[in-house]
């Protein structure tokens, strides 16, 4: 006799489907786990245990994020065990500015449907990432939407929860004219600016992402696919207050990230000739026909994480840090300028 199907899986979801996978990446997640994470995996809630020796103020860092448009290129190439390394490290990177470590993180993957295969790529991309990080994947939802989402696509969001002690915090306060600006290279677009890459790689240059990146040997999905890059074991290295203020270049670039470390009366004066553009930056501005400011704000232009130290610390900065010098503090009402 023929098995029914059940009315919830002809509506579009498939709740045993969902129940055997999550059963299945158990250990794969287990493998994130340190003595701090309390409970079984499946439950209601993640447990931590608030448990931080050593901190004489301990004060918890959230932020939340997600991939973007950078998926498009992860569905055009059936390959998607990057974009959640991509999910991680972003987010580690934004509690990283205020002198964080992480702590634990959570995941929602919101799809059309339920695939196997891609469900685990996923997972074990938010897992390997966590596991490097020494952070907990402690907790996350999976939706299934048939009616939210296009076929085989879905959308991929974090959570992560940090800590660091308050007389540690990097809030840039102390930040004064004469400080120096450095900048830690990015590896390429990171998450941001995919839906103007896109448009000017696909549509106007009439590119396929298998295609090669013109004057490389990579193509042009593998260029774009390159995972975001976690700055933060870097950064705590770092002896304390050596660090004045810290920027994560995302959307809105050098123009609209470093100003959020900024006092009010300061600004950063930013060369522009002091670092190699990657070519893939070049590229898209020559063939978009970009005025070179919008790229800044769009773009991180090869500047993932900007710093900015005192003059006299310079130098062992950029050594620790593995950054060149970009730029300098001066007195202004808290932007960026571009020198070009």
């Amino acid at each position: 006799m023929t098995k029914k199907k059940k009315a919830y899986a002809s509506a579009g979801v498939d709740v045993d489907l969902g129940n055997r996978l999550k059963g299945q990446i158990q250990s794969l997640v287990r493998q994130t786990h340190g003595p701090r994470v309390l409970g079984k995996i499946g439950g209601f809630g993640g447990l931590f245990r608030a448990n931080f020796p050593g901190m004489r103020e301990p004060v918890l860092v959230a932020s939340t994020d997600s991939v973007g448009t950078k998926l498009k290129i992860a569905f055009a190439l059936d390959r998607h065990d990057t974009v959640g390394a991509d999910l991680v490290n972003h987010c580690i990177n934004d509690i990283a500015v205020v002198g964080a470590r992480p702590l634990f993180f959570l995941d929602y993957i919101g799809c059309e449907k339920l695939e196997a295969r891609v469900f685990n790529q996923l997972l074990r991309g938010l897992a390997r990432a966590c596991r490097s990080a020494r952070c907990a994947l402690i907790g996350g939802e999976t939706a299934q939407l048939g009616d939210m989402y296009h076929k085989g696509e879905y959308d991929l969001v974090g959570c992560i929860i940090g800590i660091v002690d308050r007389a540690k915090m990097i809030d840039g306060r102390k930040i004064k004219p004469g400080d120096v600006v450095l900048g830690m290279p990015s590896n390429g677009l990171h998450t941001n600016g995919y839906s103007l890459a896109r448009k000017i790689l696909f549509e106007k240059m009439k590119l396929r992402p298998s295609s090669r990146l013109p004057g490389s040997t990579s193509t042009i999905g593998a260029e774009l696919l390159r995972v975001h890059k976690n700055y933060q074991p870097m950064l705590a290295k770092r002896p304390v207050g050596m660090i004045k203020g810290l920027a994560h270049i995302t959307g809105g670039g050098l123009v609209d990230n470093l100003p959020r470390t900024l006092p009010a009366n300061c600004d950063a004066v930013i060369d522009t000739k002091n670092w190699r553009v990657p070519r893939i930056f070049q590229i898209l501005q020559q063939n978009g026909n970009i005025d070179p400011h919008e790229m800044y704000q769009v773009f991180n232009m090869g500047i993932g994480m900007a710093a900015v130290v005192s003059k006299r610390d310079a130098q062992r900065a950029m050594r620790m840090l593995k950054a060149k010098r970009i730029g300098h503090v001066a007195r202004g009402s808290g932007r960026v300028r571009l020198e070009f």
